[in-house]
């Protein structure tokens, strides 16, 4: 029958450190990190400074996103399974908040310059 699905949410401890939820927790600090950057070039910076903080938001939010979306795509089941299917989600939300950020600091330094 669904001898698949059995196993699939086997669940696993909380604290237990699956590939899936190593690959999640990375996504998850990149897209931070991207948003941070990207608050910092929207808040604080100005000229070429602006301008390279917010490319490099752009690219940190997107490979969170991308390695968050398929942290979800891939996962078997639900939370507490050991897919990182939370951190993925959590990776994508960050990711695009990183993605706003960076290109609303584009866009600034477009309009200063």
């Amino acid at each position: 029958m669904h001898v698949r699905l059995l196993f699939a949410a086997y669940p696993v401890g909380a604290h237990t450190l699956t590939t899936d939820r190593i690959v999640a927790t990375a996504a998850v600090v990149v897209a931070v990190a991207g948003a941070v950057i990207g608050g910092l070039a929207l808040a604080r910076s100005t000229g070429p400074s602006r301008k390279r903080r917010s490319s490099v938001a752009l690219v940190a939010g997107i490979a969170g996103t991308v390695v968050g979306a398929l942290v979800v795509a891939t996962a078997d089941g639900g939370p507490g399974t050991g897919n990182g299917i939370v951190g993925g989600y959590v990776a994508v939300l960050v990711g695009l908040l990183a993605v706003l950020l960076g290109g609303l600091a584009r866009g600034r330094s477009r309009r200063t310059a």
